[in-house]
This record gives C-alpha cells, structure tokens and sequence, in this order.
C-alpha cells in the first residue's frame, strides 16, 4: 500500500470515529475504494465516490465527491454508505 493511499485511509477513520461510525474493516474494501478515489481525482479533478456516476455538471457532482452528501442517509437506512467504505 503506498503512502497516500495510507495517509487517506488514516484521513477517513478519523472522520469516521468523529461522526458516529466506522471505517469498513475489510482493509482489502477500503484500499480498492480509496485507490479508485484517488483515480477520480486524477481523471476529474476531485475525489468523487466511485459508487457515484460523473455527469460533468458540477454543481450536480460537488455532492459525489467523498465523502458524499447521500452517506448519512445510507449508514442510517442500510448500516453502509453506498459504495461501503463507511459502516454503522
């Protein structure tokens, strides 16, 4: 694992353990969803959501960048955020 995958993941846990939930704890999940992050960051510019599709409309997507604005709602309704890289 490289080091800006690590200091991501690292970046996600606290965030996690600051709102209320967790981080998933298959690290193979985790670090397959932060490297496809680190991919939409490198093709669109921000670390959108990989569960997330792209429509180049900006105003629309600034809600799929990670962590998105939908994961709340998922954690609570299904114990995960869509893509599953946060549980409850």
């Amino acid at each position: 694992m490289n080091k800006e995958v690590e200091k991501i993941i690292k970046e996600y846990q606290e965030y996690a353990k600051k709102n209320g939930f967790k981080l998933n704890p298959d690290k193979r999940i985790v670090e397959m969803i932060v490297k496809r992050l680190l991919e939409n960051g490198e093709k669109h510019g921000e670390r959108y959501c990989p569960c997330r599709t792209i429509t180049g409309n900006s105003e629309e997507d600034e809600k799929k960048i990670c962590p998105c604005s939908f994961h709340r709602k998922e954690i609570e309704d299904a114990g995960r955020c869509h893509c599953n890289l946060f549980i409850k």
